[in-house]
């Protein structure tokens, strides 16, 4: 497009004003007519992009493909699994990982013992090789040596050329109480991930924890919640019960009344915070427990408790079954007018 191709140039010449502060002040001073012979002229063997390309190292720390020294090595996740148990508590753990070593044969060149890897000849050494399409001149990663501007001749039997042999690593991790599931919880091990090119450092690993779900306890931040059953005369009468905790059972002192789907709260029984330490509720849901099998002496009590029932209605009920009454006998109902 030779339009556009005009434009680009354009504004690479603008470019070229701004960045020169002698082109700058007389553009300043006398406008485009000072400048005139003074604008940069694209050679056959540059172009406008290589302005650009300088603009954009700049403020991007450099263009593509261009090495900046030796490389680190790259980082690891490693997913450990805990039950619930385990993150309330806290606990140790000891994890083997597998993570790249450098070769000791040859001290990480890749190269035989007694050689040196050679200059790359396609880049000169480099890494990068410029490519001219049409109005561009795009720098590439030399395909020679894959950007690293040398090339082995003579492998190192060992790594094969690699730079690198993987091992087993054995390493021993305090996990704090009140972790939960994700790859914030732990903070990662620096220099435990794989080993980088010679003179550059390791990489750091990294932890994605996973809890296990508990059969009784289901969590909610820092909270706990269960279910606890109860019989008709624990909810009527109140008193002890035993609730079940993380720490172990105890003992809670029911209030009477209580009914089915209420929520009980007891503080400092739930999961401590990863921040703060504070532990949060156990949060108890009672459910009221309706026998299905009755011995003949819990069978007679249940019948003289039901006619006791019938004879002290409670104030709710009864007016529940006056509202019943009233609906069948019309007794409140307003008089209709007859016609």
């Amino acid at each position: 497009d030779e339009e556009a191709a005009v434009r680009f140039k354009e504004a690479a010449e603008a470019y070229d004003v701004l960045s020169t502060p002698e082109k700058r002040q007389r553009y300043d001073l006398y406008g485009h007519a000072g400048i005139e012979g003074m604008v940069h002229d694209f050679s056959a063997e540059e172009s406008p992009f290589d302005l650009f390309g300088d603009l954009l190292s700049g403020l991007f720390g450099g263009g593509a493909a261009r090495r900046r020294g030796p490389q680190g090595g790259d980082d690891l996740l490693y997913a450990l699994e805990l039950d619930l148990k385990e993150a309330y508590t806290g606990c140790k753990r000891t994890i083997t990982i597998p993570r790249d070593e450098r070769c000791a044969e040859c001290s990480g060149s890749g190269a035989r013992r007694g050689t040196s890897p050679a200059k790359c000849r396609h880049c000169d050494g480099r890494g990068a090789v410029l490519r001219s399409q049409g109005f561009f001149r795009i720098q590439q990663t030399c395909g020679a040596c894959g950007g690293r501007g040398f090339v082995i001749t003579d492998l190192c039997p060992n790594c094969r050329g690699q730079g690198h042999v993987t091992i087993n690593r054995t390493l021993e991790i305090q996990i704090p109480p009140g972790v939960d599931n994700g790859r914030r919880q732990l903070a990662p091990l620096r220099g435990e991930g794989n080993a980088g090119e010679p003179g550059a450092s390791r990489g750091d690993l990294y932890f994605e924890i996973h809890v296990r779900e508990h059969t009784l306890f289901r969590r909610e931040g820092d909270h706990l919640i269960c279910q606890v059953p109860v019989t008709f005369a624990q909810a009527a009468l109140g008193g002890k019960i035993e609730m079940p905790t993380l720490d172990g059972p105890i003992e809670h002192d029911l209030k009477r009344g209580v009914q089915s789907g209420d929520v009980v709260r007891i503080p400092g029984k739930g999961m401590p915070s990863l921040r703060t330490g504070q532990r949060g509720e156990l949060l108890v849901v009672v459910l009221l427990e309706t026998p299905t099998q009755l011995t003949k002496r819990q069978e007679e009590l249940f019948r003289e408790l039901a006619e006791l029932d019938r004879k002290h209605v409670s104030a709710r009920r009864k007016t529940f079954f006056e509202k019943i009454r009233r609906l069948f006998t019309g007794e409140g109902a307003e008089s209709k007018p007859t016609g």
